[in-house]
């Protein structure tokens, strides 16, 4: 059974930092795909927007425009752990932020682009950008 076991989220000023983590059990990052979804929690029925992905296969990382130069995704092989760390944050990026995984060797865009491709989601983490 695949579990996706999101920490790290929490209340934060605009232009502070937090760091995201995500262990992943019963799922192998090595020949897989994993990453950082997030949907606002004043739009719920928006569709997840990939943040960040990471793929073993060529293309290893993605990064949507909105956060490039600001996050930074990392992944932690021998304790399956994926981390999202976030910097300069702005009061755009308050949602939920979901981890999520997909089999394969996928292209990370490629993931990130399809949310509904994704095979695992974990239970998400509020981070909140407010003063």
């Amino acid at each position: 059974q695949v579990q996706l076991v999101e920490s790290g989220g929490g209340l934060v000023q605009p232009g502070g930092s937090l760091r995201l983590s995500c262990v992943a059990s019963g799922f192998t990052l090595d020949y897989n795909a994993i990453g950082w979804f997030r949907q606002a929690p004043q739009a719920p029925g928006k569709e997840r927007e990939g943040v960040s992905c990471l793929s073993s296969s060529i293309g290893r990382t993605y990064y949507a425009d909105s956060v490039k130069g600001r996050f930074t995704i990392s992944s932690d092989n021998d304790f399956n752990t994926v981390y999202l760390q976030m910097s300069s944050l702005k009061p755009e990026d308050t949602a939920v932020y979901y981890c999520a995984a997909l089999r394969g060797s996928p292209a990370a865009e490629a993931m990130c682009i399809n949310p509904d491709g994704v095979d695992y989601w974990g239970k998400g983490t509020l981070v909140t950008v407010s003063a």
